[in-house]
């Protein structure tokens, strides 16, 4: 059974969710904990730990559309939570990082250093666009919209997938700078 109202209830909550995040992300992108006068060490294990996340949700995200085209829905269902779990992990560590170390500067020269930043953009703008499209899509799939949801996820999928596999390709152009 359809659930219109659960759409509502949740559309101030996407809303907010989709203006705090990247705001906070922007804002703690910015704040160095040594600046704070704690002793932390720089957590530079964590980058390629978050990019096999990023790595991990585009596998995942092409397992989800595989079992729902096989007509698996609660194999799709879990595999989707799993997804947004996993982007909610890269992006506590994401942040975690960038708070205990330094930006590390992109060394490359030529081509390559325009092919990087354009990758960076697209991967930074669609991460911020992803967030309110990926609550949407799951919240009409949790209300049984199931024609609604299935319109948007056509958006939603190859633009969350776009941001998971260039987060990879990010990390393995930028890996080689690393202090």
């Amino acid at each position: 059974m359809e659930d219109h109202s659960l759409e509502k209830k949740y559309s101030k909550f996407i809303a907010i969710v989709s203006i705090i995040i990247p705001v906070a992300v922007a804002i703690l992108f910015t704040v160095k904990l040594k600046d704070f006068g704690f002793d932390v060490e720089p957590l530079s294990f964590l980058p390629p730990i978050y990019a096999a996340i990023n790595g991990i949700t585009a596998i995942v995200l092409i397992l989800a559309v595989i079992a729902i085209k096989k007509g698996n829905q609660k194999i799709h269902e879990r595999l989707m939570t799993s997804a947004i779990a996993l982007s909610v992990a890269f992006l506590v560590m994401y942040v975690a990082y960038h708070m205990t170390a330094d930006s590390t500067k992109f060394g490359g020269e030529g081509i390559i250093k325009y092919v990087y930043f354009f990758i960076l953009i697209t991967h930074i703008l669609l991460s911020i666009a992803i967030i309110p499209l990926v609550l949407i899509t799951y919240v009409r799939a949790l209300a049984k919209r199931f024609d609604r949801h299935r319109k948007i996820a056509r958006i939603t999928f190859p633009l969350w997938l776009y941001v998971a596999i260039t987060g990879v390709v990010v990390y393995l152009m930028i890996s080689p700078y690393y202090v």
